[in-house]
């Protein structure tokens, strides 16, 4: 019941976050907008819509997790309050855990109402939606989750500015994994090798969630890749939450 008061009022205070609806705006934009670019490509205009609005909740899914999640803790501790908080019967780890599950609702919330008004979208436009498009929004609300826990993670241990740069750099870094172990043979025994090598198995691989362009062209994708992809994603989500607990044990706050 601690936890959940405590994801409540998370909650409750990110719902009114003004940057929240203002990057729920810019998201309504991209998704509109990327009819202009479908123009381009003729017959394929509908294609181009369901991978960029995708894009669209996606990144700006992100975006929220960042500078909300970004400031969960360091705002409690900045502000003071989180001293109120901590004199009650409450360990700390409850308190990670409720603050990590209230903007797990939140990011719920605002992915349901991005793919909703995207696949609206795509209907008004004359196309077709399958379950593979709903399989792609899923497996977006999964790496929202983990990077969420990342977020929370250094909300803990840091400013929110620097967390915030971290976070965005390991979500464009995720999506690209794949270029510390497709190295050129003149890296082959060296030490850069072995440590990119290190930094693949460590940073997320976030292209394991990343089925957009399947979505777009309307090609299955089997059920157990879903439910794999959701596992990776919670096993890393768990490891980071441990992390910040523990971490936010140790604060002197």
């Amino acid at each position: 019941m601690r936890v959940l008061a405590v994801a409540r009022n998370t909650f409750r205070e990110a719902v009114r976050d003004k940057v929240l609806y203002v990057l729920l705006l810019f998201a309504a934009a991209a998704i509109f907008g990327s009819k202009a670019l479908g123009w381009i490509s003729i017959g394929q205009d509908i294609k181009i819509v369901k991978d960029l609005s995708l894009a669209a909740v996606s990144v700006f899914g992100v975006l929220i997790a960042i500078f909300v999640g970004t400031n969960l803790v360091y705002k409690e501790i900045d502000k003071r309050t989180i001293y109120t908080i901590l004199c009650r019967p409450m360990h700390r780890w409850e308190f990670i855990l409720g603050k990590y599950l209230g903007l797990a609702a939140l990011l719920a919330l605002v992915t349901a109402v991005m793919a909703a008004v995207a696949a609206v979208y795509v209907v008004v436009l004359g196309g077709s939606l399958d379950v593979t498009f709903f399989q792609a929004v899923l497996l977006i609300y999964g790496q929202l989750l983990l990077i969420t826990a990342l977020a929370v993670l250094l909300s803990a241990v840091t400013s929110p500015i620097l967390g915030a740069i971290i976070v965005f750099s390991t979500y464009v870094v995720g999506h690209a994994t794949s270029i510390f172990t497709e190295l050129p043979p003149q890296f082959d025994g060296t030490f850069s090798k072995r440590v990119l090598e290190a930094v693949y198995y460590i940073i997320p691989n976030l292209s394991n969630f990343d089925i957009r362009a399947e979505a777009a062209n309307g090609v299955p994708v089997a059920p157990g890749y879903v439910l794999w992809a959701m596992a990776y994603g919670a096993v890393y989500t768990a490891v980071l939450l441990i992390i910040a607990s523990l971490a936010f044990q140790d604060k002197d706050v």
